[in-house]
């Protein structure tokens, strides 16, 4: 006899070695959250933490807690509990400012370290802001600096002797393509250029392995599945042997070799600290530290097959009730990371309608509803009462009201 999926749902979770991952989290009743590639959950340990900081380490210590509660190494520290998470190894990571600025940093050191070379290769359809910070550098820097893009599947072919840096998103925000990382960054070697990896989609929800691909540099954010809350503080990476005389343009003053000594003259310091620009946002990177916890002793291998059942199941059903969508993620999950997105022309209208039943995804410009899958926090039987209420959205019309089709400021 042929299984209903809602009883496969509910086997599947009664199996799920990850399920009591789910109770770290404070999740609100009545909401299937499908959007934590957009921003994470709240992980229970971060108000606690937050109060902390706040009431005993700034209200009660003050300026002392700089030193009393090392908040001056906390970018390190934070950093190093990314690093597992992205095959990097201890000392290679550190948590800091934007994913934008942190981009334009090491994007800067790339783009240094081959001279005489002009071009910053990246694919057409890249996050936006990859590409306006890759353009601004290039208009910045001047000299015949470029940025080139190209069709996704022209990569390996574009990789040209005038290429400096080969700029990629390893997990495509709109579709959910993940790009082979091992093969891009061997392409690019190959080639005598340099890669940056952006892990904005990646981190915390596949297994990633800078070190054992030979990534030169990483960015990543922190607010999307790590957890950390709205706009935390991003990530960036570089490979130890860049580390010795690294120096980039944001010459800060906690960038430098002895900040305190408040010399006139620039010196960075050593590794990865260099990387650092201004004082750390406390608060804000205390919470995406606390938020780590849900990852102790996490194998992200099993996250990224919980991942794929969801996927299976989620999709199946979506396909099997839903016929007007249009599904634009792979199906063959080494090419694709932990998001399921789909094609409509009323797509913004739809999301609308579904996060008003208590679905929450998101919307992407022209037509594309985006659905996070993220295992930690996600039963089976959530996406298989999602993939219902999405069915009854569309087979209904429900779509189909002026509420619906009002742009908010942020979609």
């Amino acid at each position: 006899m042929t299984v209903q999926p809602r009883t496969r749902a509910r086997e599947l979770d009664a199996a799920d070695p990850l399920a009591p991952i789910r109770d770290l989290f404070a999740l609100p009743e009545g909401v299937i959250y499908l959007d934590g590639n957009s921003l994470g959950a709240l992980p229970r340990t971060v108000a606690e933490r937050t109060r902390a900081v706040v009431e005993e380490q700034w209200g009660e210590g003050l300026i002392r807690s700089w030193n009393t509660h090392d908040w001056i190494d906390l970018p390190r520290r934070v950093g190093d509990r990314i690093a597992p998470l992205v095959g990097a190894p201890p000392g290679s990571v550190i948590v800091a400012d934007s994913t934008s600025i942190n981009l334009f940093k090491v994007l800067s050191i790339a783009v240094r370290l081959r001279p005489g070379r002009k071009v910053i290769l990246t694919e057409e359809g890249n996050f936006p802001t990859d590409i306006y910070i890759a353009g601004g550098l290039a208009e910045l820097l001047g000299n015949g600096v470029e940025v080139r893009a190209v069709p996704a599947m022209s990569l390996g072919q574009a990789v040209t002797e005038d290429v400096a840096v080969v700029l990629l998103t390893e997990v495509n925000y709109r579709t959910g393509y993940r790009h082979n990382m091992n093969l891009l960054t061997g392409i690019a070697h190959a080639a005598g250029a340099l890669i940056v990896w952006d892990l904005a989609h990646s981190a915390g929800a596949v297994p990633v392995d800078l070190s054992g691909t030979d990534a030169d540099f990483a960015v990543g954010c922190g607010y999307k599945f790590l957890n950390g809350g709205p706009g935390a503080p991003a990530f960036a990476y570089v490979a130890p042997r860049f580390h010795h005389g690294l120096r980039q343009p944001l010459s800060g003053w906690l960038g430098h070799e002895k900040p305190f000594a408040f010399d006139a003259d620039y010196r960075p310091a050593p590794g990865i600290d260099a990387l650092r620009v201004g004082s750390p946002p406390i608060l804000s990177m205390s919470a995406l530290d606390a938020a780590l916890d849900v990852f102790d002793g996490v194998d992200m291998a099993a996250v990224k097959s919980k991942s794929d059942e969801l996927w299976d199941l989620f999709v199946s059903q979506v396909d099997a009730r839903a016929r007007e969508l249009t599904p634009i993620t792979p199906s063959d999950p080494r090419l694709r990371g932990s998001q399921a997105s789909f094609r409509h022309p009323e797509a913004y209208a739809v999301m609308q309608a579904l996060i008003a039943r208590g679905v929450i995804g998101d919307f992407r410009e022209p037509d594309i509803l985006r659905f996070g899958l993220t295992p930690l926090y996600l039963r089976y039987i959530d996406v298989w009462k999602a993939a219902k209420i999405i069915g009854q959205v569309i087979e209904t019309r429900a779509w189909d009201r002026p509420e619906f089709k009002q742009r908010a400021k942020v979609v």
